[in-house]
């Protein structure tokens, strides 16, 4: 989650815009499409094809610190940072963990997508357009932003409410298409269980089942819980960048003799075609992993506006701070949290 200070709209420098080239980096919103997915939960069998035969090694780990982000909010961010600017096609990821009154109150996106997804509590999104909702510890909130969207996130109880958001670049033709949601509470998201391995399905396919999530940039994303001794292997596409973040625990990466790597650290993966990991310790490890075919294509990022060229990104400013081209109901709104 990120924060912009609107005022910055009004008189910017040249100076607050990024570029990166990738790796190895209407006045209505009648079409504002919103989704409620219902999926199930699925017992793999063991001939569930999962063969790797040649397992990504960890080219890069990161320890994600507690900063300050938003309105008195804390997020520990992976993605997004001097060390790790952005995977191609991904963006930022941030684990949050947010107290009332603190948030991250009204602000625009332009050109991605954001995926939250919930692990404690809950947030209250609004948005400009009339959508409202609240999802809760294990549902999932996937928002493409495309030509505009101004929102607030807030949490919607009391005490410490934690979870994840992904951001996920569009490509050049879909950054300015209509904004729309896909929703998945808890009870709906895929589920496949074996040998040990828990795992809920976001996006993608694991096991054999999948999620009914459309990735219009093609991406899995799943949340795995391996029991103490058990090993997993998942496939991944050889072209896609991918990453892990910890959750809880600790687990070996792509090596069963390697060194332990602890909660709250980001691994990135370098080429292959799965993953394998092993759990060791005596508790629980509980980790996300994400995967994404790269765009290769230029970036040019000003805060919450993600395009491919600099002009565009001026387009964008201009376009908020007047009311149009997507942010026509921006004029006179304020959300009520």
């Amino acid at each position: 989650m990120r924060l912009i200070n609107t005022r910055l709209f009004h008189s910017f420098s040249p100076l607050l815009f990024t570029k990166t080239n990738q790796i190895t980096t209407t006045d209505k919103f009648s079409l504002l499409h919103k989704t409620r997915i219902s999926s199930s939960i699925f017992m793999a069998s063991s001939t569930s094809s999962t063969e790797v035969k040649k397992p990504r090694k960890v080219v890069k780990k990161l320890l994600a610190e507690l900063q300050n982000e938003g309105v008195g909010a804390k997020v520990r961010r992976s993605i997004g940072r001097p060390e790790l600017k952005s995977l191609d096609p991904f963006l930022l990821l941030d684990a949050f963990e947010v107290s009332p009154p603190a948030g991250f109150p009204d602000h625009p996106h332009r050109g991605f997508e954001t995926v939250t997804y919930m692990l404690e509590g809950a947030f209250t999104h609004q948005d400009f357009a009339g959508h409202k909702g609240t999802i809760q510890a294990g549902d999932v909130q996937w928002m493409t932003a495309g030509r505009g969207i101004v929102h607030s996130e807030m949490p919607a109880g009391q005490g410490v409410q934690k979870g994840l958001q992904l951001w996920i670049n569009l490509s050049s033709k879909d950054k300015m298409i209509e904004p729309r949601y896909q929703e998945l509470q808890s009870k709906d998201i895929t589920q496949a269980e074996k040998d040990g391995v828990f795992v809920r399905i976001i996006a993608g396919e694991a096991f054999g089942a999948r999620s009914p999530v459309y990735t219009r940039t093609p991406t899995l994303y799943m949340d795995f819980t391996l029991q103490p001794g058990s090993h997993l292997t998942q496939p991944i596409p050889s072209s896609w960048n991918s990453f892990a973040y910890i959750i809880k625990g600790e687990g070996v990466f792509t090596k069963e003799d390697a060194s332990p790597i602890k909660s709250h650290h980001c691994i990135v993966f370098g080429e292959g075609d799965g993953v394998e990991v092993w759990n060791k310790g005596e508790g629980a490890l509980r980790f996300v992993l994400v995967g994404g075919e790269p765009l290769d294509e230029p970036v040019v990022q000003h805060g919450p506006f993600v395009m491919n060229t600099r002009a565009e990104i001026v387009q964008a400013m201009e376009d908020y701070r007047m009311g149009r081209n997507g942010f026509e109901r921006a004029r006179n709104w304020e959300s009520d949290m």
